[in-house]
C-alpha cells in the first residue's frame, strides 16, 4: 500500500484533531486549561479515558504478549477493577470534599509543603517517562512501516508528532482533551473490532471456534498458579489493582479529568462505567493478540512481540484494513500523550510554581508562565523519546509497569499514611529523602529476592513493596497527634 497515501491519512487526521481544537478552546480560560471549568460531560470523560488509560502500549504490546504469557494480563485487569473501586469510593470522595485542582494539594493541607512537592515532583517524573515510552512505541512503530519508506528521519517524525500534540493543546488543555480522547477512543476500539472480525473471517473461525484454536495452543491461560512466577495470579490481582490505585487515582492526569466533572456522583459514575469497559476491552485484545499468533502460523512469519500486530497490518491485511489500522494506531498515539503534557503543565504551574497561589499574578500572566511551562514539556519530551529509541526494547509495556513499580511507589507511601493514619511528621527534607531512598531500596529487594526467598520473584508487586517502605519510613519520623 502506498506510504505516501497513509502519510496522507496522517495529516488529515492531525487537521480533524485542530479543528475540534479549535472550537473547544475558544474563550478558555485557565480553568478551562486546568479542570475544564469543572463543567465535562461525566460519560465523555469515561468513554475517552479508555484511549488515555490503554494508549499505544495496549494497542501494540499487549497482543504481542500473547505467545509467551498466554491470557495471563487478565490477572492484572481483574486487578485494575478492584482498584478503580477504591479510587471511586475512597480516592474521589477526598478531592472533592477538598475541591482540589491539584490531587497533590491534599499533601499540602494533610502534612505541608514539603510532602506537597515531594508528591508533584514524583507524579512529574512518573508521568513524563511513562507518557514518553508509551509515545516512543507508537511513534517507532509509524516509524519502521511508513516514514522510513519516505525516508523522514526518526527525529523529525518525533518532532513533528509532539508539535501536533502542542498545538491542539495549547490553548484548551483539559476543556479540548475530553473531547479530542472521545474521537480518538472512537477510533481506535473501531479499528481493534474491525481487525479482530476480519482475522476471524480470515481464518475461517467463529467466536467459539476462535477460543478453541487458541485454547488448543494454551493461549487462553488465564491463572498462573506458580508463586515463585512473577505471574502469580495473587501477585498480579494484588499488584493491578495498586498499580492502578497509583497511576490513575494519584495521577493527576487521569485524576484532573474526573474532577472536571461537577459531580462527585457522576464521577463516580465515569469511573465504574470506566472500569467495566476497560475489563471487555483488554479481552478484546489479548483474543487479537491470540488471533494474529495463529495468523503469523498460517503464513509462515516469524513476528512476535510488539512487531507482531503493525506487520500483520501493514503487508497482509487488505488497504482498507490497513487504513483502519494506522487511524487507529494514531488514535491509541495521542490520548496518553495530550493528556500528559497538559496534566504535567498543570501539576507543574499549581505545585511546583504556585501561580494559583500568586495574587499578584494576572490571567494574562499566569497564562504566559503556563504556555512557557507546556512548551518546555514538549522539549523534554522530545529527550526522552530519543533516549528510549537508544534502549530501544521490543517490549514496553513490561518497561512501563517496572518504572511505574519504582516512581509511584512514593505517591502511593504518602497518600496511604495520610488516608490510614492521623499521624503527622515535621514539615522538612526528611520526607524527600524517605521518598528517593524507598525507591532504592526496593531495586535492592528486586534484584535480591530470588536470592534472598528461595526463586521467589517479584514483578508488578514492586510498586506495593515501594509503598509500604515509605510508608514505615514516614511511620518512623512521625508523632501521633496530640490528645485532645
Amino acid at each position: 500500500m502506498s506510504t505516501t497515501l497513509l502519510f496522507g491519512i496522517i495529516i488529515a487526521y492531525f487537521v480533524l484533531l485542530l479543528g475540534v481544537a479549535y472550537i473547544t478552546s475558544r474563550n478558555a480560560t485557565n480553568e478551562s486549561f486546568f479542570i475544564g471549568n469543572k463543567n465535562s460531560n461525566w460519560m465523555l470523560v469515561a468513554f475517552g479515558m479508555i484511549g488515555t488509560s490503554l494508549s499505544g502500549v495496549t494497542f501494540v504490546s499487549v497482543p504481542g504478549t500473547v505467545a509467551a504469557n498466554a491470557f495471563t494480563y487478565m490477572q492484572v485487569v481483574f486487578g485494575y477493577l478492584l482498584g478503580y473501586i477504591v479510587i471511586a469510593y475512597v480516592l474521589l470522595p477526598l478531592y472533592y470534599k477538598l475541591n482540589l485542582t491539584s490531587i497533590y494539594d491534599y499533601l499540602k493541607q494533610r502534612f505541608g509543603f514539603t510532602a506537597y512537592k515531594t508528591g508533584a515532583l514524583f507524579f512529574i517524573i512518573s508521568r513524563t517517562i511513562g507518557a514518553t515510552a508509551r509515545l516512543y512505541l507508537v511513534i517507532n512503530v509509524m516509524q519502521l512501516f511508513i516514514l522510513d519508506a519516505l525516508g523522514v528521519p526518526f527525529f523529525v517524525t518525533a518532532l513533528v508528532i509532539l508539535l501536533m500534540i502542542l498545538l491542539y493543546t495549547f490553548e484548551g488543555g483539559v476543556k479540548t482533551i475530553v473531547y479530542t480522547d472521545t474521537l480518538q477512543t472512537s477510533f481506535m476500539l473501531l479499528g481493534l473490532v474491525v481487525c479482530v472480525i476480519f482475522i476471524m473471517n480470515n481464518l475461517g473461525l467463529g467466536f467459539g471456534e476462535a477460543m478453541q484454536a487458541l485454547s488448543a495452543q494454551g493461549y487462553t491461560d488465564i491463572v498462573n498458579s506458580d508463586a515463585n512466577s512473577k505471574g502469580f495470579f495473587l501477585k498480579q490481582v494484588i499488584g493491578g489493582a495498586f498499580i492502578t490505585i497509583a497511576m490513575t487515582g494519584l495521577d493527576q492526569e487521569m485524576m484532573q479529568k474526573n474532577i472536571s466533572v461537577k459531580t462527585l456522583k457522576d464521577s463516580q459514575k465515569n469511573i465504574m462505567t470506566f472500569s467495566v469497559i476497560i475489563v471487555f476491552v483488554n479481552f478484546l485484545f489479548l483474543l487479537l493478540g491470540g488471533l494474529l499468533y495463529l495468523f503469523a502460523a498460517k503464513n509462515g512469519m516469524d513476528v512476535k512481540g510488539d512487531d507482531l500486530f503493525p506487520a500483520v497490518a501493514m503487508n497482509y491485511l487488505p488497504p482498507v484494513i490497513t487504513i483502519i489500522f494506522i487511524i487507529a494506531l494514531i488514535s491509541a498515539l495521542f490520548p496518553s500523550a495530550d493528556g500528559a503534557l497538559t496534566a504535567l503543565t498543570s501539576s507543574f504551574c499549581i505545585d511546583m510554581l504556585g501561580i494559583k497561589r500568586n495574587p499578584n499574578l494576572s490571567d494574562t500572566r499566569q497564562k504566559r508562565i503556563r504556555m512557557t511551562v507546556h512548551l518546555t514539556f514538549t522539549v523534554v519530551f522530545m529527550i526522552c523519546i530519543m533516549i528510549f529509541k537508544i534502549i530501544d526494547n521490543k517490549s514496553i509495556i513490561g518497561i512501563i509497569l517496572d518504572l511505574a513499580g519504582y516512581t509511584y511507589g512514593p505517591l502511593l507511601g504518602l497518600f496511604a499514611f495520610g488516608i490510614l493514619t492521623r499521624r503527622s511528621f515535621k514539615d522538612n527534607f526528611m520526607v524527600t529523602v524517605i521518598a528517593l531512598l524507598s525507591p532504592l531500596i526496593s531495586y535492592v529487594i528486586s534484584l535480591n529476592a530470588a536470592t534472598w526467598l528461595g526463586g521467589f520473584q517479584i514483578g508488578i508487586e514492586l510498586l506495593l513493596i515501594n509503598g509500604l517502605i515509605t510508608f514505615l519510613g514516614l511511620l518512623i519520623i512521625s508523632k501521633k497527634p496530640a490528645q485532645a
